[in-house]
């Protein structure tokens, strides 16, 4: 059974950083693509950050030059490193396979950027 937990989020100022992780288990993570997606109150979940096989990588433009998505396949690990944190990038976020997959869908984790 896959498990993806999701971890990091909190409350910081505009302008602040957080360290998102997704922990994986269950599932052979090195050869699948991942992603991390958010969904904001009463918007649709959107895809943030993708991240290959091989390491390379996709952003929606609204965070480019921001966030980071990295993973480590040691460790069935993949990480969202967010600077300069937004307003408008307070959502629940989540990370799941690309494309998605219902059944891995996590918790989330919540990030707040508010004065």
């Amino acid at each position: 059974q896959v498990q993806l937990v999701e971890s990091g989020g909190g409350l910081v100022r505009p302008g602040g950083s957080l360290r998102l992780s997704c922990a994986a288990s269950g599932t052979i993570f090195r050869f699948l693509t991942m992603a991390w997606y958010r969904q904001a109150p009463g918007k649709q979940r959107e895809l943030v950050a993708r991240i290959t096989t091989d390491g390379s990588t996709n952003y929606v433009d609204s965070v480019k030059g921001r966030f980071t998505i990295s993973r480590d396949n040691g460790k069935d690990t993949v990480f969202l490193q967010m600077n300069s944190l937004k307003p408008e990038d307070t959502a629940v976020y989540y990370c799941n396979v690309d494309p998605p997959i219902e059944d891995y869908w996590g918790q989330g984790t919540q990030v707040t950027a508010s004065s």
